[in-house]
Parts: C-alpha cells; sequence; structure tokens
C-alpha cells in the first residue's frame, strides 16, 4: 500500500487542487497537495529502508496496460535499490519545494494551479522512476515533458515565458523521437519491453547486426545510441542542452525541482538503469563519455560570463550532469547515481536560496545590481555559501572531513584517472575536463557569492532598503537542505560507492571499481562465509564465481587471506587496491581554491575590475556571455532554414508549380475556353441550327474519311 501511495499520492493532490480550486480555495490546494507530498517522502524513506536494508527489493504488479498479439505491457511498481533512491531524491526535494512554495508564491493569485503542477510534474518523475518496462517508463519521460512545459510557462501571459517552454518542449521532442525509436528497436530485437526480459537477453543478441543503406550496425550499440539521444534531450546534453537555461522563465521553485530532482535527472538514471545495454555497447558508451565530457566544460564556461543568479546555477546544473554522463560512460553508474543523490541538496538549496535572495530584493535578478546585501539577508548568505561550498565539493582528500559534492564529485574524477589508467576509452580525456571543470566551476561560484552579498550595492538604494530575509516558511526547507549538504556524502558514501556497495546496489547496479577494488575481497570472503554458515541461499555452483580462485570451503582468518585482510584493514594494500596517485587526490582541492582565489582578487580585492573587464566586449567575453552563440546559430539553421524552406514550397511548389499548374494554368485554361463557347449560347434558333449544320457536315467528312482508309 506504501508504494501506491507514494506514487498516486501526488497525482490525486494534482487533480483536486486542479479541478477543485473553486471549493477548496487556494489554502485548501497548497495544503492538500503539500501533505500528499510530505506523506510520499515519509513512505518513501520507509521504502528504501525496506528494499535496501531489509533486502525486501520486489515488483508490484497493478494491471495489464496493453496486450496486442505478442506485445504485453504490465503496470507495475519495481522497487529496487535505484528506484528507492530516486524515490528519496524525488519526494524529499518535492516535498521541501513545495512547502518553500507556500512562501514565495503567497501574492501568486494563480497558487492552486501552480500547486497542482507541482504535484503532476512529480507524480510523472515517480511513475518514470518505478517502470517496470519501457513503456511506462516512456510514459513518465513524456510526463515530466509536458509538467515542465506547463511550469516553464507558468506566466503564460509573459512572452519570454512562453517563448522558453516551447524552446523546452521542441527540443526535448528531438530527444524523444530518438527515445522512441529506441524502444521500437528494443522490440524488435527482443521481443519484449519489460526490463528483465531484455537485459538478461542482451548477452546473447551482442552479435545481432542490422543492415541499412548498405551498412551493418550492431543492434545492442543500435539501441543504446538511440536511448542516450532521448537522455541527451532530457538531461540537456551538449547539442540539447539549449532549452534548460531559457526554463528560468518559470517561477523559482520550478527551477529547484527541474535542476535538482526530476526532469534534468531522468537521463542520467535512463543510462544507469539500462547499464546492461550500454556495458555491451562499448562505441555507444565511449560517445556518452565525450559528451558528458564536452558539456561539463561547455556549461562550466559559458557560466563565467552571465549575470542572472538562476543562469549561473542553471549552466552548474548542466556541467555536472556532465560529470553523471562521462562518469557513466566509463561504466562508474554508482559513482553517477551517488554524485546525483547529493547534487539533489546542495542544487535545490542554491535554487531556492537565489529564490530567497530575489524575494528579499524584490524580484532581482541580475547579479549587476545587488552587491553589500550579507547584512540584510545574512541567514540566506550563509546557506548559499554551505550550497557553494558543496558545489565546488570543498574536502580534504583521505579525511572524512568535506562537503557532499566533495564525496561525489572527487570519486568521478578519480575513478576517470583510474580508468584512464586502465586504457578505457577517452578516460584520461574526462579526468583533465573534470579537473578543469571543478576550478571554472569553482570562480563562477564564489563570483556569483561576491557579486550578490559583497562590495557596495550596485541596485536602486530603495531595494536595499527594503532588503528582507525571507519568512520561515521558505527558510526551513533551506535549512534541512542544507544538512544534506553537508551531510549527505559522507554518510552514504560506503553504501553508494564503498564497501557497502555490493549489498546496497544488488543487481540494479555495479558496485564500481573503487568498491570492487578495494573492497571485493572483504566481500567475496563474507559472502563465502555466509554460504558456508548457512546464512544465504547462494547455489554452491555459484560460491567459487562469487568468491573468486581458491579454496572456498575454508576461508582462513590469517591476515593472508581475503577474510583476514579485511579484519585488518590491509585488503586494499594486499590485494590490489584501487587507489589513484596523491597528486590526482588534491588536483582538485587545488583548482578549486584557485578559482575561489581569482574570484576573490577580481571581485573583492579589486572590485570592479570584472565590470570593466565585461564592459570592454572583448571576443572571448561576447563568446562566453552568448553561451558560444548556439542560440543563434540554432536560430539560423533551424529556425530561418526552416522558414527559408517553407517559402521554397509556398512560392515555388505551392504558388508557381501547383498554382501555375493547376488554377492558374490548365484550370485557367479550360475556364477560358468555357468562357468562350459560352457566348455560344445566345439564345437564337439560327444560331443553334447554324452550328448543328456545321456539325453535320463536320460528321460527313469524318465518316467518308474514315470509310475512305478502310
Amino acid at each position: 500500500m506504501a508504494p501506491i501511495l507514494i506514487v498516486f499520492g501526488p497525482f490525486a493532490g494534482s487533480i483536486i487542487a486542479g479541478l477543485f480550486q473553486r471549493f477548496i480555495g487556494d489554502r485548501g490546494a497548497q495544503v492538500i497537495t503539500t501533505g500528499f507530498l510530505v506523506l510520499s517522502a515519509l513512505l518513501s524513506a520507509w521504502v528504501f529502508y525496506d528494499v535496501i536494508f531489509a533486502e525486501n527489493a520486489r515488483t508490484i504488479p497493478l494491471a495489464t496496460w496493453m496486450q496486442i498479439g505478442d506485445f504485453h505491457a504490465t503496470w507495475s511498481l519495481r522497487l529496487d535499490p535505484l528506484s528507492a533512491v530516486m524515490l528519496v531524491v524525488v519526494t524529499s526535494v518535492s516535498a521541501l519545494v513545495h512547502v518553500y512554495s507556500w512562501g514565495y508564491m503567497s501574492d501568486d493569485p494563480h497558487r492552486a494551479r501552480f500547486f497542482s503542477y507541482l504535484s503532476l510534474f512529480t507524480f510523472a518523475m515517480l511513475m518514470l522512476v518505478t517502470a517496470d518496462d519501457f513503456l511506462q517508463l516512456f510514459f513518465g519521460w513524456e510526463g515530466v515533458g509536458l509538467a515542465s512545459y506547463l511550469l516553464i510557462g507558468f506566466w503564460y501571459k509573459k512572452k519570454s515565458a512562453n517563448n522558453a517552454a516551447i524552446k523546452a518542449f521542441v527540443t526535448n521532442r528531438v530527444g524523444d523521437f530518438g527515445f522512441a525509436l529506441g524502444i521500437m528497436a528494443i522490440f524488435a530485437v527482443f521481443g519484449s519491453v519489460s526490463f528483465d526480459s531484455v537485459f538478461s537477453d542482451v548477452e546473447g543478441m551482442s552479435a545481432l547486426s542490422w543492415s541499412f543503406l548498405g551498412m551493418e550496425y550492431n543492434a545492442i550499440e543500435l539501441i543504446a545510441f538511440l536511448l542516450f539521444i532521448g537522455a541527451m534531450g532530457k538531461s540537456a546534453q551538449f547539442f540539447l542542452h539549449v532549452w534548460l537555461p531559457d526554463a528560468m522563465e518559470g517561477p523559482t521553485p520550478v527551477s529547484a525541482l527541474i535542476h535538482a530532482a526530476t526532469m534534468v535527472t531522468a537521463g542520467v538514471f535512463l543510462v544507469c538503469r539500462c547499464y546492461p545495454l550500454f556495458e555491451a555497447a562499448p562505441l555507444t558508451s565511449a560517445f556518452v563519455t565525450i559528451i558528458g565530457a564536452t558539456t561539463a566544460l561547455y556549461a562550466a564556461t559559458v557560466g563565467l560570463a552571465q549575470n542572472d543568479i538562476k543562469r549561473v546555477i542553471a549552466y552548474s546544473t548542466c556541467s555536472q550532469l556532465g560529470y553523471m554522463f562521462f562518469a557513466a560512460g566509463l561504466g562508474l553508474y554508482s559513482a553517477a547515481m551517488f554524485h546525483l543523490f547529493t547534487h539533489a541538496f546542495f542544487k535545490a538549496l542554491l535554487f531556492l536560496g537565489a529564490g530567497s535572495v530575489i524575494h528579499g530584493l524584490h524580484n532581482e535578478q541580475d547579479m549587476r545590481k545587488m552587491g553589500g546585501t550579507f547584512q540584510a539577508l545574512p541567514a540566506t548568505y550563509l546557506l548559499m555559501i554551505i550550497g557553494t561550498l558543496a558545489l565546488t565539493g570543498v574536502g580534504i582528500p583521505g579525511t572524512p572531513l568535506g562537503f557532499a559534492g566533495f564525496f561525489s564529485k572527487d570519486m568521478i574524477i578519480e575513478e576517470a584517472f583510474m580508468m584512464g589508467e586502465e586504457g578505457v576509452p577517452f578516460g584520461m580525456l574526462a579526468f583533465w575536463v573534470g579537473v578543469i571543470a571543478a576550478g571554472l566551476t569553482s570562480f563562477y561560484s564564489w563570483r556569483l557569492i561576491f557579486m550578490t552579498f559583497h562590495g557596495k550595492f550596485r541596485g536602486e538604494k530603495e531595494v536595499l532598503d527594503h532588503a528582507h530575509e525571507s519568512p520561515p516558511v521558505m527558510m526551513i526547507p533551506l535549512i534541512l537542505l542544507a544538512v544534506g549538504a553537508i551531510f549527505a556524502g559522507i554518510t552514504f558514501k560506503d553504501q553508494f560507492v564503498g564497501r557497502n556497495a555490493f549489498t546496497f546496489w544488488e543487481e540494479s547496479l555495479p558496485a564500481g571499481p573503487y568498491a570492487e577494488g578495494n573492497y571485493g575481497d572483504e566481500y567475496r570472503a563474507s559472502l563465502a562465509e555466509d554460504v558456508l554458515a548457512g546464512h544465504t541461499d547462494l547455489e554452491s555452483e555459484s560460491l567459487e564465481a562469487a568468491v573468486g580462485e581458491g579454496d572456498a570451503s575454508a576461508p582462513s582468518q590469517t591476515t593472508d587471506s581475503p577474510a583476514g585482510a579485511a579484519a585488518s584493514g590491509e585488503v586494499g594494500e594486499a590485494h590490489g587496491g584501487h587507489h589513484p596517485p596523491t597528486w590526482v587526490l588534491w588536483t582538485p582541492l587545488f583548482v578549486t581554491v584557485f578559482g575561489f582565489a581569482l574570484a576573490w582578487f577580481l571581485y573583492v580585492r579589486h572590485e570592479g575590475f570584472g565590470a570593466r573587464l565585461a564592459a570592454r566586449k572583448g571576443p572571448l567575453h561576447s563568446f562566453l556571455l552568448n553561451k558560444w552563440y548556439f542560440d543563434e546559430l540554432y536560430h539560423f539553421v533551424f529556425v530561418r532554414g526552416t522558414a527559408a524552406l517553407g517559402d521554397i514550397f509556398w512560392k515555388v511548389g505551392d504558388r508557381r508549380i501547383i498554382d501555375g499548374f493547376g488554377p492558374n494554368g490548365f484550370a485557367a485554361s479550360a475556364m477560358a475556353a468555357a468562357r468562350r463557347l459560352s457566348r455560344a449560347q445566345s439564345g437564337f434558333l439560327y444560331h443553334y441550327a447554324f452550328v448543328m449544320l456545321i456539325g453535320v457536315v463536320a460528321l460527313t467528312l469524318w465518316a467518308m474519311t474514315g470509310a475512305g482508309g478502310e
């Protein structure tokens, strides 16, 4: 019952708030939708414990969705460790966003509609992460696309908001077209869309190829590639990233929900859910790595020059998603999910913190009109500092001291180096891109802090005089998110990527090379002992594969054995531990500190230098400010190109060819001939007799000519 309430509770709240607002009022709509989300968050925490620690993973069938011939789709809720993690992320962040919105949207006359859309967004994402087959996943996938359109364009009387909503919707349709083709290809190859059926048959289908236009394509590679095209659209990866910054036109709580817990995380979830397909598609995985690394670097560079406080944070989301994707492309699925998990807390904190700034400065979003606000907004300032420290990954390598982003982001960077050392394609490229992006992230993140809170106020004095801290209903969610931004990394590192990753993920994800290299022997020895003690039902023939080579019947407890080495803490050293060099561990911290120092030097020590640099409008600054001119390029190629193509079809195809040969050609000639012939219809009998005579003469001549010919 609990899983059903988790998923369908927000949907019920959305329906009630949307259809019965005139009966329950705005306040009633807020209470009902928020209540359902808080309940879902609490139940998700219980399901998380039940699935992972009580090992009660299961699938709950709800109904037969459709059955046509060999095609069968069941509406089910899949509860495994991967979906349990996503349930916690989605419902907890969404619940806090709902509470926060009580204060942020307090003056909006359409609050019931807003809360209805928020809950609908959450429901669609929950359907996506609990899907047991690709069709149900596609249903949730399209649902979040619809909800994002409604929320980005919530202020529909604002032209820029409508344009942003359409841009997001159309861009995602491009990715979704590839995703739909991927699902069709899956059914064509496997005869099923069920995850279990498809993933279990991947190895048997790995050699299957298709011919198209005289070329051979590996079927699994093609499927993985098409699925990733869908992920590129939803998660705003390079080429399909252009919708994400414009999504800031929606209310700030919407931005927090999209960037932290829904929509953009869907693509990462898809790749991790389908890891058996990507494991069998090395070329596509290399492509994922390249796109992820490119996105991380691109977004980090563009974030350097943006002036809208929300857009800076939006580009940081784009960049951090790049980290997750290149990690997944390198086979670091558990690390990608770890970063997704920690990122949800500090990114929601930063967006809602930005909303607190905007609320306190009376809807001002331009950082060039801010500065010196830390005294008027002290709590928001402190919480934004925490979010920035988490985003930039501040921590001391080799110690448990660090913010959430330190443990997850540095894990990706370190493992990318190790993958490169082991010869995985583009592993070393991803490592260096990750390091450079970390330095850029530090610079633009602290630039945001310094431009917003430090120095002299650059806006109207009246705005600063009336600046105020946000009410408690907005600050409490920020405080709770700050707790996650501080402690989520150290608390869950062992579960996501460390010694407990084997039992944490079970079959839903590989534990990852870090866990395997440092704790694999310990896990296999523990598994062998459990089998021998009768504490697990692992079949005897699987034991040797589980524990590796050697005599599994009598694991020694000396330090020479896996179990003994684990007990003495020497498993990493004694059994080839997975440890990068010391300089690799410290490099991310070094570039992070350098980025902070440079931002301080330009925006605090020499206040105004950055503004003077921007005023020069140099080519590099213009290039970054205009986002590598992607919007202009796409406008020229697609918008103007489509308009030009339409003009060709209209002016040449329609007017000259169709109209020229049709209405203005043959039809016009026939009409002119008919008009001339109609003149013969004079109404005088002698005219008709004369025409009949001509006809008789013509008929006689034809008969005589024809007879003579025979």
